[in-house]
């Protein structure tokens, strides 16, 4: 006997208006104010009643915690976070940059943009020059070079390896400077929020 198909792509990731069925939540309107324990049924409709959503927000508490909220608001701020979640847990790479002896200013310039765009991403830059027949010869034009994109890139880069020769290359790799941790206590507005839930939560029905 074949299994009734549901369409899992379309359902929300949280459970929002009628699909919210716990018999009892907590509700939490959009002041942030406590209403205290209503069944589903009765902060749907007063969810309807102010033109909102009804979003559960704790399901695993007990009972389950929801909010009178816009739901594309919240939708919006959730997604908000994860990308700035993502942002900063992004995995450093290695974006490679070459250089000649003979490459002009302007090409410098175009690449030293490109190295500030890697970091400014997170990325470590390695920058390459290659040397061919007698330019090898003549070592301290590379390294006036090297030199000019570290000065440019000093304001958001470290120099994790300085220019070295390796055979006919010279290689050096910058490095994001590490942000300052914001001062004066301020929190994670994601934590914050599902800690706030937590919280209420547990607390008594009053």
């Amino acid at each position: 006997m074949n299994r009734p198909y549901r369409d899992v792509a379309r359902e929300p990731r949280v459970r929002i208006n009628e699909r919210v069925r716990a018999p009892e939540i907590r509700v939490i309107d959009e002041n942030n104010e406590q209403l205290g324990l209503l069944s589903s049924r009765q902060a749907f409709m007063l969810a309807r009643e102010r033109g909102l959503d009804l979003v559960e927000v704790a399901p695993n508490a007990r009972p389950p915690v929801c909010r009178i909220v816009d739901y594309g608001k919240y939708k919006y701020e959730q997604e908000k976070r994860e990308r700035e979640t993502k942002k900063k847990h992004h995995k450093m790479d290695v974006k490679g940059i070459q250089l000649r002896p003979g490459t002009d200013e302007h090409d410098i310039d175009v690449k030293i943009k490109n190295a500030i765009k890697f970091l400014n991403d997170g990325d470590k830059v390695k920058i390459t020059l290659r040397f061919r027949s007698r330019e090898i010869t003549h070592p301290e034009i590379a390294r006036r070079s090297m030199q000019r994109i570290m000065d440019a890139t000093t304001e958001v880069a470290i120099v994790e390896r300085p220019p070295t020769m390796e055979g006919r290359l010279m290689i050096m790799i910058i490095a994001p400077k590490a942000q300052p941790t914001p001062q004066g206590g301020q929190k994670d507005s994601a934590k914050a929020e599902d800690t706030q839930d937590r919280v209420e939560a547990v607390q008594d029905n009053g």
